[in-house]
């Protein structure tokens, strides 16, 4: 039976951990910092109650909302209900589902170059960078994404990015940071964070497995990110085929396998037993500074 808060399991394997003798004082050693990033908030609903579960279990994540996509107004009202989580704007110039499609916030006429004959997002980098989509069309979609996501009723912490696409260019991320800088937000991996590799990718019953060793090779020191992409295996979920070369069949399997992963006694018991420290990107952002924020190396 589920725990009715993981994180007090995490706490637990904390307090447990070995002090050294109790005739002397031990300092207390310095923590690892570990961030836990959904993605693809309001993609759909299956993916909303994904992050719900997660999110009451009491467990600290930054979620990243895709606000181009048809379940963004949902996400945000379950996203007010939980002062724990950090909030984010997924930046998304892509729509990878076939026959499940979103658009520019914009409107596709005010930035054709960003778009198919239909007036929907490219499924690909490929196919967006082929079309020869021009900066300022980029720009102007990218700042009413924001425009929505501040205006939505929401604190917005940080800015990412859908597939990699928006910082893929030079000119792009220049954009971004641009954007980050003139709406004071910062950008996912611009404050030190260390990437630990996620389950993306590993069969939905190997994740639990590979989760725990991911977390076991982290090295003491810089704040670790780990992303997630998850959701409940619905019919919605169920329906939907990546059209990316690199994307998975049975993706409702692979995304519930996420969310079990990070809601198993296994994947806390480990964080406790590695004594890692949970945060989101809003403590991260407090205790850095935007004004420290850095581009990462590539």
């Amino acid at each position: 039976m589920k725990p009715t808060n993981y994180l007090s399991i995490v706490l637990l394997f904390s307090l447990c951990l070995p002090l050294g003798a109790h005739t002397q004082t031990v300092p207390a050693p310095a923590r690892t910092q570990l961030l836990l990033r959904c993605d693809d908030i309001g993609m759909c609903h299956s993916v909303n109650m994904a992050v719900k579960e997660v999110l009451d279990a009491g467990i600290p994540v930054s979620a990243s909302i895709m606000f181009a996509c048809p379940w963004w107004k949902e996400g945000v009202e379950i996203l007010k209900q939980y002062p724990h989580a950090a909030h984010g704007i997924h930046l998304t110039l892509n729509a990878e589902w076939l026959n499940y499609k979103w658009g520019p916030v914009s409107g596709w006429p005010a930035v054709p170059s960003l778009t198919d004959s239909l007036g929907y997002f490219f499924p690909s980098r490929a196919t967006f960078f082929a079309n020869h989509p021009l900066p300022a069309d980029a720009e102007r979609e990218l700042r009413a994404q924001i425009e929505r996501g501040i205006h939505s009723g929401i604190t917005i912490d940080y800015l990412d990015y859908h597939m990699g696409t928006a910082v893929d260019t030079p000119e792009l991320r220049a954009i971004v940071e641009k954007l980050g800088a003139e709406y004071h937000l910062g950008i996912s991996r611009y404050f030190g964070e260390e990437d630990l590799a996620g389950a993306y990718a590993v069969t939905p019953d190997q994740k639990i497995d590979t989760l725990c060793a991911h977390l076991r090779s982290a090295a003491p020191g810089a704040p670790k990110l780990m992303v997630f992409h998850i959701g409940i295996n619905t019919p919605e979920m169920a329906a939907l085929i990546d059209q990316n070369s690199f994307g998975l069949k049975n993706v409702g399997m692979h995304r519930e396998g996420e969310l079990r992963g990070l809601l198993s006694r296994e994947f806390m018991q480990t964080i406790g037993e590695m004594n890692l420290q949970l945060i989101t990107y809003r403590d991260l952002i407090q205790q850095v500074g935007l004004e420290h924020s850095r581009r990462p190396k590539p």
